[in-house]
């Protein structure tokens, strides 16, 4: 395309010195009578033309001309294509996001929804962000993530965004009053699924779970809790940082649902096999009714329906949850 366009100036420059050698007029009357020819307008000439300029006039409809409008061509043709693949990309997009189930829902992708999106990715594809700034759109692009541009407080963005499907939904917006509304329409359109919110102000934590939240964390809190951390015990932060995270495969930490169905249920710690097949250490026990156990004895009986806390290595810890059926 640079190239096209770089021709093109030379027949300009070519056309307007022509007119100043042939008809000795000024730069500015050269330009354009050079101007005029190449664009086809149909002006009339700045000067009566001799039979040198005339000549040199049909040689430069002949040329240039058809050049031009070959430019044009191509100017018009990528700008038509540029929409058709951005039609076609969209519509594609949407067709994904039809078909997705039991996925995650993340509205907002400031600062903390991008780094939420991308710690969730290392686990799961299964995502759809909704943000309302289409400049952002680029950026999930680049980040290739499904996405929604659009206002998440609106019923029809979460319905597009598959909301009654979804497991999970994130209120990660700015603002704390946009995050209430968020959470009490995302609650109309799904009573049962699983609804995080950020809550920039502690004043209204109460409002977010009132409106229908199941957890409210606090970026501002969770920051500085962590600063703590580091600071007073650097060692056990260091443990924590590798074992949450899905960068290292030395050492993990994984949460495994035990289904009703499942060959564990029932079995004593001890006689559940976990630490000798799977080199896993149970380090706590989710009961049913959310009672948690930490450091369960290896007498503690494993229960239908219980999340098992695990510690081991990456490859131990996904054949365990495979054994168990989950995902």
């Amino acid at each position: 395309m640079k190239l096209t366009v770089f021709v093109a100036v030379l027949f300009f420059i070519f056309g307007t010195a022509g007119y100043m050698s042939i008809e000795g007029w000024g730069l500015l009357d050269s330009a354009y009578m050079a101007a005029i020819t190449l664009s086809t307008v149909g002006f009339l000439e700045v000067h009566d033309l001799s039979d040198g300029g005339r000549v040199f006039t049909i040689f430069l409809i002949f040329t240039g001309v058809g050049y031009f409008l070959y430019l044009c061509g191509i100017f018009i043709s990528s700008v038509v294509d540029g929409e058709i693949k951005s039609m076609l990309g969209r519509q594609r997009l949407d067709n994904k996001i039809k078909k997705m189930k039991d996925h995650y829902i993340v509205c907002g992708y400031g600062r903390i929804g991008r780094v939420l999106c991308k710690f969730v990715a290392e686990d799961t594809q299964e995502i759809v962000v909704v943000e309302q700034k289409e400049k952002l759109k680029d950026l999930l692009e680049k980040d290739k993530f499904r996405y929604i541009i659009g206002d998440a407080g609106n019923e029809e963005v979460l319905e597009k965004a598959g909301i009654k499907r979804a497991r999970a939904l994130v209120a990660a917006l700015a603002a704390d009053t946009e995050n209430v509304f968020l959470v009490l329409t995302a609650r109309q359109l799904n009573p049962d699924i699983y609804i995080m919110a950020r809550a920039a102000s502690n004043m209204v934590r109460n409002k977010l779970y009132v409106a229908g939240a199941n957890q409210v964390e606090s970026p501002y809190d969770v920051g500085g809790v962590s600063m703590g951390l580091k600071l007073l015990r650097p060692t056990v932060s260091n443990f924590l940082n590798t074992a949450l995270s899905r960068e290292s495969d030395a050492i993990q930490i994984e949460e495994a649902f035990v289904p009703e169905t499942s060959d564990y249920s029932g079995k004593p710690l001890k006689d559940s096999g976990i630490r000798q097949n799977y080199n896993l250490i149970i380090i706590a026990i989710k009961e049913k009714s959310g009672h948690m156990v930490f450091a369960p004895h290896f007498e503690t009986i494993i229960h239908p329906r219980d999340t098992l806390i695990v510690m081991g290595k990456a490859e131990d810890l996904k054949a365990f949850r495979s054994s168990l059926g989950n995902v």
